[in-house]
């Protein structure tokens, strides 16, 4: 996938992952605090599928050109791209916004922190690959800071949280994204831009029927001001501008080097509640912000001596 091309800024922008992959986890943060804070309000399967129509609809008159030179790839790779979009599309986000439904927020950040895991587990079983000690110690030493923020520095957090329904589902939703995740090395050679329309609009098309069974079920949206600016941030910030983000980061610099930074969502999370809500700034959070960064730092240098391994 190739940086655009229209300016200096936006060129250093996408020839810097590990700054893209920062930026994709600050957006998905929001994303996950929204999302809860909205859920009740507005029906989740109708939310992810209004996400990616909006996302597709802003896109297309910028990969328009792009993508009528890229259709006889999307032709011969419909399969593949159908693949991508039903995983990384369809199922993660949809099953993300119904998971938090009916978990806590704790649980959920909880739950998000083993992404690294899952997509390490992905590529050595479809690939392979296999993380050096240094990543894994990484991977590792940023997980317990990631507990020490979702706990406020309480085991007793840890040791008494009630695993729900939720949680399975959001569980479920990042096996699949892991998946997604790790078959980016496999995906058709389309321009970024073109890619990313067709992957949205499939994704889309896909979740049409959970959409007429959520009418069915009498959840339909309401439009007023929550419903219209939650649409608004979804459709662009962790759909557009993260997902073109976080694909062209994984093509630079492979899988498991970008999933440790999956980590920073309870950084920012927690910082966005300091700033936005009035939460105090403690000691558990210092310590947490320490171990995660310091872990990320690890991964990254570890990750850094070889080739990549996805």
């Amino acid at each position: 996938m190739s940086p655009p091309r229209s300016s200096s800024p936006f060129r250093a922008l996408f020839g810097a992952p590990y700054l893209l992959l920062t930026l994709v986890a600050l957006l998905w943060a929001v994303n996950m605090v929204l999302g809860r804070y909205i859920a009740g309000h507005v029906p989740p399967l109708t939310l992810a599928f209004v996400r990616w129509v909006g996302a597709a609809l802003i896109l297309a008159p910028f990969a328009f050109g792009q993508l009528m030179r890229d259709l006889p790839l999307v032709r011969r790779h419909w399969r593949m791209l159908a693949l991508l979009a039903a995983t990384g599309i369809s199922c993660y986000n949809s099953m993300t916004y119904y998971g938090l439904q009916y978990t806590e927020a704790v649980n959920g950040l909880l739950v998000q922190s083993v992404t690294p895991l899952v997509l390490a587990a992905w590529t050595f079983l479809l690939f392979r690959d296999r993380l050096s000690a240094g990543q894994t110690a990484g991977i590792c030493v940023s997980l317990v800071g990631v507990m020490f923020i979702i706990s406020r520095g309480d085991l007793d957090v840890l040791l008494h949280l009630k695993p729900n329904e939720g949680d399975l589902w959001l569980i479920l939703a990042i096996v699949i994204y892991g998946f997604y995740a790790a078959m980016l090395r496999e995906r058709p050679p389309l321009g970024p831009l073109s890619f990313l329309l067709v992957i949205m609009a499939l994704g889309a098309v896909i979740l049409i029927p959970t959409v007429l069974w959520e009418m069915y079920l009498g959840k339909y949206l309401k439009f007023d001001s929550l419903t219209l600016s939650a649409m608004a941030y979804v459709a662009v910030g962790p759909s557009l501008i993260a997902y073109m983000f976080f694909n062209r980061a994984v093509e630079q610099v492979g899988a498991n080097r970008a999933a440790p930074f999956i980590h920073l969502l309870p950084v920012f999370g927690t910082a966005l509640a300091i700033v936005f809500l009035g939460e105090r700034l403690a000691w558990y959070h210092l310590v947490g912000y320490v171990l995660v960064i310091g872990g990320i730092g690890l991964a990254t240098l570890s990750a850094r001596k070889g080739p990549p391994k996805s």
